[in-house]
Protein backbone atom coordinates (compact mmCIF):
# COMPACT_ATOMS: atom_id res chain seq x y z
CA UNK A 1 0.00 0.00 0.00
CA UNK A 2 0.92 3.67 -0.82
CA UNK A 3 0.16 6.62 0.99
CA UNK A 4 0.93 10.03 0.05
CA UNK A 5 1.17 13.10 2.73
CA UNK A 6 0.73 16.49 -0.02
CA UNK A 7 1.31 20.05 0.88
CA UNK A 8 3.25 22.96 -0.12
CA UNK A 9 6.45 23.76 1.72
CA UNK A 10 5.71 24.65 5.43
CA UNK A 11 2.55 22.62 5.68
CA UNK A 12 3.43 20.60 7.99
CA UNK A 13 3.91 17.32 6.35
CA UNK A 14 6.97 15.99 7.99
CA UNK A 15 5.86 17.02 11.50
CA UNK A 16 2.39 14.67 10.37
CA UNK A 17 5.01 12.17 9.03
CA UNK A 18 6.99 12.16 12.16
CA UNK A 19 3.79 12.03 14.41
CA UNK A 20 2.55 8.79 12.15
CA UNK A 21 6.18 7.15 12.52
CA UNK A 22 5.71 7.39 16.25
CA UNK A 23 2.15 5.72 16.46
CA UNK A 24 2.40 3.23 14.15
CA UNK A 25 6.04 2.05 16.17
CA UNK A 26 3.80 2.00 19.23
CA UNK A 27 1.45 -0.45 18.06
CA UNK A 28 2.90 -1.89 15.39
CA UNK A 29 4.30 -5.66 15.60
CA UNK A 30 6.35 -5.54 12.74
CA UNK A 31 9.27 -3.21 11.97
CA UNK A 32 9.22 0.38 11.16
CA UNK A 33 11.53 2.47 9.13
CA UNK A 34 11.92 5.94 8.48
CA UNK A 35 13.97 7.09 5.51
CA UNK A 36 15.10 10.81 4.90
CA UNK A 37 17.45 12.71 2.85
CA UNK A 38 19.52 13.97 6.38
CA UNK A 39 19.89 13.10 10.15
CA UNK A 40 17.25 16.45 10.97
CA UNK A 41 14.86 14.78 12.40
CA UNK A 42 16.56 11.58 14.21
CA UNK A 43 16.21 12.41 17.68
CA UNK A 44 12.16 12.99 17.11
CA UNK A 45 11.81 9.40 16.02
CA UNK A 46 10.50 6.79 18.07
CA UNK A 47 14.36 4.98 19.13
CA UNK A 48 12.31 1.63 17.70
CA UNK A 49 12.12 2.99 14.43
CA UNK A 50 15.16 2.43 11.71
CA UNK A 51 16.05 5.73 11.06
CA UNK A 52 17.83 5.67 7.38
CA UNK A 53 19.82 8.71 6.02
CA UNK A 54 19.04 7.99 2.61
CA UNK A 55 21.96 10.05 1.69
CA UNK A 56 24.98 8.53 2.93
CA UNK A 57 23.84 5.33 0.42
CA UNK A 58 24.60 7.46 -2.33
CA UNK A 59 21.10 6.78 -4.22
CA UNK A 60 20.68 9.68 -6.91
CA UNK A 61 17.41 8.50 -8.94
CA UNK A 62 14.85 6.53 -9.06
CA UNK A 63 16.03 3.20 -10.06
CA UNK A 64 18.51 3.33 -7.62
CA UNK A 65 15.93 3.92 -5.10
CA UNK A 66 13.93 0.84 -5.45
CA UNK A 67 17.37 -1.24 -5.20
CA UNK A 68 17.99 0.24 -2.20
CA UNK A 69 13.93 -0.15 -1.29
CA UNK A 70 14.49 -4.19 -2.42
CA UNK A 71 17.80 -4.60 -0.16
CA UNK A 72 16.13 -3.30 2.72
CA UNK A 73 13.42 -5.62 2.31
CA UNK A 74 15.24 -8.66 1.00
CA UNK A 75 16.78 -8.09 4.41
CA UNK A 76 14.33 -8.01 6.70
CA UNK A 77 11.07 -9.65 6.33
CA UNK A 78 9.68 -8.28 9.31
CA UNK A 79 9.09 -4.62 7.96
CA UNK A 80 5.94 -3.38 8.08
CA UNK A 81 5.98 0.23 7.15
CA UNK A 82 8.27 2.39 5.68
CA UNK A 83 8.12 6.04 6.26
CA UNK A 84 10.03 8.37 3.59
CA UNK A 85 10.14 11.80 4.08
CA UNK A 86 11.50 14.89 1.67
CA UNK A 87 10.60 11.69 -0.80
CA UNK A 88 10.94 13.95 -4.34
CA UNK A 89 14.08 14.94 -3.03
CA UNK A 90 15.43 11.68 -2.55
CA UNK A 91 14.62 10.24 -5.99
CA UNK A 92 15.34 13.40 -7.82
CA UNK A 93 12.52 13.06 -10.11
CA UNK A 94 9.72 15.07 -11.78
CA UNK A 95 6.19 14.12 -10.64
CA UNK A 96 5.11 13.98 -13.79
CA UNK A 97 7.49 10.85 -14.87
CA UNK A 98 6.93 9.10 -11.93
CA UNK A 99 4.39 7.04 -12.85
CA UNK A 100 6.41 3.71 -13.58
CA UNK A 101 8.28 4.13 -10.44
CA UNK A 102 4.99 3.94 -8.37
CA UNK A 103 3.78 1.42 -10.64
CA UNK A 104 7.30 -0.78 -8.59
CA UNK A 105 6.60 0.85 -5.65
CA UNK A 106 2.93 -0.33 -5.57
CA UNK A 107 4.22 -4.06 -6.20
CA UNK A 108 7.10 -3.94 -3.45
CA UNK A 109 4.41 -3.50 -0.87
CA UNK A 110 1.65 -5.72 -2.36
CA UNK A 111 4.63 -8.74 -2.40
CA UNK A 112 5.80 -7.83 1.09
CA UNK A 113 3.13 -6.18 2.59
CA UNK A 114 4.94 -3.33 3.20
CA UNK A 115 2.96 0.17 3.47
CA UNK A 116 5.14 2.95 2.28
CA UNK A 117 3.79 6.59 3.48
CA UNK A 118 5.38 9.10 1.90
CA UNK A 119 5.74 12.91 2.64
CA UNK A 120 5.37 15.03 -1.41
CA UNK A 121 6.23 18.87 -1.23
CA UNK A 122 3.82 20.02 -4.16
CA UNK A 123 -0.05 20.88 -3.83
CA UNK A 124 -2.03 18.28 -3.80
CA UNK A 125 -4.51 19.47 -6.63
CA UNK A 126 -1.32 19.78 -8.83
CA UNK A 127 -0.70 15.67 -8.24
CA UNK A 128 -0.88 13.59 -11.52
CA UNK A 129 -3.91 11.22 -11.26
CA UNK A 130 -1.96 8.16 -10.44
CA UNK A 131 -0.55 9.47 -7.23
CA UNK A 132 -4.09 11.47 -6.19
CA UNK A 133 -5.67 7.97 -5.25
CA UNK A 134 -2.42 7.52 -2.67
CA UNK A 135 -3.15 10.79 -1.10
CA UNK A 136 -4.55 10.41 2.79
Amino acid sequence: MIQIIAGNKGSGKTKRLINMTNDVAKTSSSNVVFLDKNNDYMYEIDRTVRFVNVKDYNVQTGDMFLGFLGGMLASNYDIGTIFIDAFLKLIKMDIAEAEGFFANLKAYGEKHNVTFVLSVSADPEALPAFMKEYII
